[in-house]
């Protein structure tokens, strides 16, 4: 692509902060004594153009915020060199591994896409964003599941329960990104760290081999094969551990949660701040979009709630 190209690509991703509702939206949304109310908020907003505001429940409205953040994730892919596309691609694979955990879940259960779960059982259209998920989407058991994960770039996921499915899409995912994504690097090893920090030490569940392995990749052997919380908190390298610092119990792993998307949230804004039209600004506008999505999912939630003033500091302190 001439240089032309990629100063438009850079220049799209800018104009992306525009589609963010902002930390004064989500307060504002979050502060609704309805979800009808902060839908007729949203309506106001650049969420507006997937929304139903009327009738709509907290699984379609969240859904919709969702596929707003694709929707803008596919164009400005469409905009990109194909570093940059490569880039929005490996910032985008939480859209694919939802899509797989939804198709293996009705080949579990022997769930129809047009039956009354069809919502959950839709997947998203990802477009050049796809990794491996035409492939995917063609299998019809749980055994060619794993297969043609292991065929594609995601790797054996070490099982074909729901479980090692979802955890080694993650894990697979995180280490691509690393490689892929340097801006992204440490958010990746963080991620990695709260990711197995809850699967092991909080859910007890054992993964597979070759997922620990693929982990100790970001994380190192030492943390990977940690048997309590503490060695593993401990044995972290200081681009995952810093997410863990003072969360003394794994219980407390939720906590985590808030300080990763506040550190991509200020990271992002740096990253859109550079004037260099390479890929940092790109990946600062997928992660900024990607966080004002989370939030605006939080704020929703806590509307249905009632607004109440007791709401999670998690959803609405977002950096200004």
């Amino acid at each position: 692509m001439t240089d032309a190209g990629r100063v438009a690509g850079v220049t799209r991703a800018r104009a992306l902060r525009a589609r963010c509702l902002g930390a004064r939206g989500v307060q504002e949304v979050a502060g609704c004594r309805t979800l009808d109310d902060a839908l007729r908020y949203l309506a106001a907003t650049p969420y507006r153009s997937r929304l139903t505001t009327a009738g709509a429940s907290l699984a379609e409205a969240q859904r919709a915020i969702t596929t707003s953040l694709l929707w803008h994730l596919r164009i400005l892919a469409g905009w990109q060199p194909a570093a940059g596309t490569e880039a929005v691609r490996a910032l985008a694979a939480g859209f694919e591994i939802s899509n797989a955990e939804r198709h293996l879940s009705a080949l579990v259960t022997g769930a129809s896409p047009s039956g009354p779960d069809r919502l959950r059982a839709s997947p998203y259209r990802l477009g050049a964003l796809a990794i491996a998920w035409n492939r995917l989407s063609s299998t019809r058991t749980p055994a060619e599941l794993r297969g043609a994960l292991t065929a594609s770039a995601w790797g054996d996921p070490g099982g074909d329960s729901p479980a090692a499915v979802a955890t080694g899409m993650r894990v697979s995912a995180a280490v691509r990104l690393s490689g892929a994504v340097p801006d992204a690097a440490r958010w990746a090893a963080a991620r990695l760290a709260l990711l197995l920090g809850r699967e092991v030490f909080v859910v007890g569940h054992r993964l597979p081999d070759v997922s620990v392995h693929r982990a100790a990749r970001l994380l190192g052997p030492r943390a990977t094969e940690a048997s309590s919380y503490a060695d593993f908190r401990q044995a972290l390298p200081d681009t995952a551990g810093w997410l863990l610092k003072d969360v003394d119990d794994a219980a407390d792993l939720w906590r985590a949660e808030a300080r990763w998307w506040d550190a991509v949230e200020r990271d992002a804004r740096d990253l859109l701040r550079r004037s260099r039209f390479g890929p940092g600004p790109v990946v600062g506008a997928v992660a900024l979009l990607s966080a004002d999505t989370w939030r605006t999912r939080g704020a929703l939630e806590l509307a249905v709630r009632g607004g109440r003033g007791d709401r999670p500091a998690e959803v609405l302190d977002a950096p200004g």
